[in-house]
């Protein structure tokens, strides 16, 4: 093995998950750079007035005008570089005709290919002024990704991701949503582990330097139950309820984590006026 070929390596640990080299970090910050800087530009075009199809295709551009690739037109058949879910969709809202209107609260995940790297990010937008409750409720599940991210350091547990999700969300009786979860990432678009945003403190594969994974809230104003439309890929609230998602792309350290997909403009953070 060549010296270059040990600073790329990879390796698997005993629970199947994947441990990367710096090399992977430098990787990871350029992919998750990218689409966070996409996300932070998108923000301006999100208007009433606006088709969910226009901004997928403002995304699109902006990938292909950086190099970079889209992750998701292909994955499994699906042909759009974002998914912007509406209200009360879940995850996996597929960009078409519909019309933003004033007060909707919308979630747009990107995620971009750099150089083999993938790097996933979605945050929460809202057209016009919206309800005092979808302002809570995305400030809670803002609130409640970094309450996860503030557990992940070498020596926890996925369970204490989790378990620091669900106890902070459900305190401010929100519902945490178990159908979906994070998941391992860096050269692939899907890998172990599997990032549940529940759980019980201690439980689950222990955290080390080097594994790259999403953690990814979805969290309800209603209960926590969730159903797929016809389309099988749109996710919606059972009892209709505003939900509402962040996810951050991290790398575990040494001293804890790095996040990949921090804003290059410090705006991942909700900021409402009125």
């Amino acid at each position: 093995m060549t010296s270059a070929d040990a600073a790329t390596s990879i390796r698997m640990n005993r629970d199947g998950i994947n441990i990367h080299s710096e090399d992977g970090f430098a990787g990871m910050r350029a992919a998750g750079r990218l689409a966070a800087e996409i996300l932070d530009d998108i923000g301006p075009h999100v208007v009433p007035g606006v088709t969910t199809a226009e901004l997928d295709q403002i995304v699109l551009d902006q990938i292909t005008a950086a190099g970079a690739t889209s992750a998701t037109i292909g994955y499994k058949g699906y042909q759009h570089a974002t998914c912007i879910s509406i209200n009360h969709v879940v995850c996996h809202g597929i960009p078409g005709p519909k019309v933003l209107r004033e007060g909707d609260i919308l979630n747009i995940d990107v995620t971009v290919i750099v150089d083999g790297w993938y790097g996933d990010n979605s945050r929460m937008y809202w057209a016009g002024r919206v309800p005092r409750k979808a302002e809570r409720l995305i400030q809670i599940t803002h609130d409640s990704l970094m309450q996860g991210i503030a557990q992940v350091k070498p020596g926890n547990t996925f369970g204490d991701i989790g378990h620091a999700i669900q106890r902070f969300a459900e305190a401010q009786r929100c519902s945490v949503v178990r159908d979906f979860c994070g998941h391992g990432l860096g050269r692939q678009f899907h890998s172990a582990p599997n990032v549940l945003h529940y759980g019980r403190a201690g439980s689950g594969p222990v955290l080390e330097p080097g594994m790259f994974f999403t953690i990814e809230p979805m969290i309800n104003l209603g209960r926590p139950e969730t159903k797929i439309l016809a389309d099988e890929w749109t996710a919606v609230t059972k009892d209709r309820s505003l939900t509402a998602q962040y996810e951050h792309s991290i790398g575990v350290t040494e001293e804890g984590c790095e996040i990949f997909t921090l804003s290059p403009a410090n705006i991942y953070a909700p900021q409402f006026t009125r």
